[in-house]
C-alpha cells in the first residue's frame, strides 16, 4: 500500500520535481488547452465552413505562430520575464504590502491596458495595417488566436514592457499573467458554443462575444475589445451582442503565412479605422457634443456621466455616418451598373 505523507503529496505538485519551470508548466498547459479546444471544435463546431477553408486556417495560423515565436524570440515571454526582473521592482505598485492584492490588481492593469492597445489598433490606419491580419481570417477559431504580424507582436511585447516597469509586476506576476491572458485568448476565439455563456458574459469575453469583433462591418466589429474582462466594454461603450452574419474581412481571401506577412505590411484592403467622413473634423465633433447634451439632458444632467454620455455620443454618430457613407457607394454602384 502506497504511503505518503503532506511532504511527498506537496513534492509531486511541485514544478522542480518534474524538472520544469514556470515557463514550462505555461506551455503545457496552453497546448493542453488549445488541444482540447481543438478537439471540441472538431466534434461538433458552432459555425459550419467549408473543410478547405479550415484547413487553410489553421494551418496558415499555426505557422505565422511558429514563425513568429522563432523570429521574435527576444519580444518573447523571456523577454518580459527579464524586464520585470531587472526593472519590476519599482512602479506604481511597488508600496503595496499584500502580494495577493498586487497580483489581483496588476492583472486588472494589465487587462485594461490590453483593452486600450486593442482599440488603438483598431483607432489608427498605421496600427490597423498591422492588426487586419488578425481579423482577415475567414473562419474564426482556436488558431486564430496566434494570427498576428510578426510588427504587431513587437509593438505589444514594447506595450506590455512599459507596463511592467510603470506598474512594477514581478517576474513570477508576469509569467501568470501571460498564461492566463494567453489562455483565454485562446478559448474566447475557439468556435463553440455552451449553455453556460450567458451568465459568464456578465464578467468574462467569451466566445459568443467575440465573434461579433470578427465580422466584416465596421460596426460590428469595433466592439468587444476586451482580452479577459467584458466590463472594460461596458464602462467605455464598446460593448456589443449580437451574432455577425458572417466572419473576416470583405474581399479578403484566405491566405497562406507568407501572404499574411505580406498583407500586413501593405495597405491593400484596409477599411479606414474611421469612416472618411464628408463632413469636416469640428463638425463631427460639435455633433458628438449636442448628442451627448441630449443623453445628459434627458436623465436630468445627473453628475457623473459626462465621460459614458460622451463615448456613446461618439459612437452613435460615427454609425450615422458611416451607414450614410455606406448607402451612398451603393447608389452610386447601383447608377453605374
Amino acid at each position: 500500500m502506497l504511503n505518503f505523507d503532506h511532504k511527498s503529496l506537496a513534492s509531486l505538485v511541485d514544478p522542480a520535481w518534474w524538472g520544469l519551470n514556470a515557463s514550462d508548466l505555461r506551455s503545457v498547459a496552453i497546448l493542453l488547452v488549445f488541444s482540447l479546444l481543438l478537439a471540441l471544435e472538431t466534434l461538433g463546431g458552432y459555425r459550419k465552413a467549408p473543410n478547405s477553408t479550415t484547413r487553410q486556417s489553421y494551418f496558415s495560423n499555426l505557422g505565422t505562430f511558429i514563425m513568429n515565436d522563432t523570429l521574435m524570440s527576444l519580444m518573447s515571454v523571456s523577454a518580459l520575464f527579464v524586464v520585470a526582473e531587472k526593472l519590476g521592482h519599482w512602479g506604481l505598485l511597488h508600496k503595496v504590502p499584500d502580494p495577493m492584492l498586487k497580483t489581483v490588481l496588476s492583472f486588472l492593469a494589465l487587462d485594461l491596458t490590453l483593452y486600450l492597445w486593442h482599440r488603438l489598433n483598431h483607432t489608427f490606419d498605421c496600427l490597423w495595417m498591422f492588426h487586419k491580419v488578425h481579423h482577415s481570417d475567414p473562419t474564426m477559431n482556436v488558431s486564430t488566436a496566434f494570427r498576428l504580424h510578426f510588427v504587431e507582436v513587437v509593438l505589444t511585447a514594447v506595450v506590455k514592457s512599459v507596463f511592467i516597469v510603470v506598474m512594477g509586476v514581478q517576474s513570477a506576476v508576469v509569467l501568470a499573467n501571460e498564461a492566463i491572458i494567453t489562455l483565454m485568448i485562446m478559448f474566447h476565439h475557439a468556435n463553440i458554443r455552451f449553455s453556460a455563456e450567458l451568465w459568464l458574459s456578465k464578467v468574462f469575453i467569451i466566445p459568443s462575444l467575440h465573434r461579433v469583433h470578427h465580422s466584416p462591418l465596421r460596426k460590428e466589429h469595433d466592439n468587444n475589445y476586451g482580452a479577459v474582462f467584458s466590463f472594460w466594454d461596458r464602462l467605455f461603450g464598446s460593448f456589443t451582442e449580437t451574432e455577425p452574419a458572417k466572419i473576416g474581412l470583405a474581399s479578403v481571401p484566405g491566405m497562406g503565412m507568407l501572404e499574411l506577412v505580406k498583407y500586413g505590411l501593405s495597405k491593400n484592403w484596409i477599411p479606414s479605422p474611421l469612416p472618411a467622413f464628408s463632413a469636416s473634423r469640428k463638425l463631427v465633433e460639435k455633433m458628438i457634443a449636442e448628442a451627448a447634451y441630449y443623453r445628459a439632458k434627458e436623465r436630468g444632467f445627473a453628475p457623473g456621466y459626462d465621460f459614458i454620455d460622451w463615448l456613446e455620443a461618439e459612437k452613435e454618430i460615427k454609425s450615422r455616418l458611416w451607414q450614410g457613407k455606406k448607402r451612398k457607394s451603393q447608389h452610386l454602384f447601383k447608377l453605374c451598373c
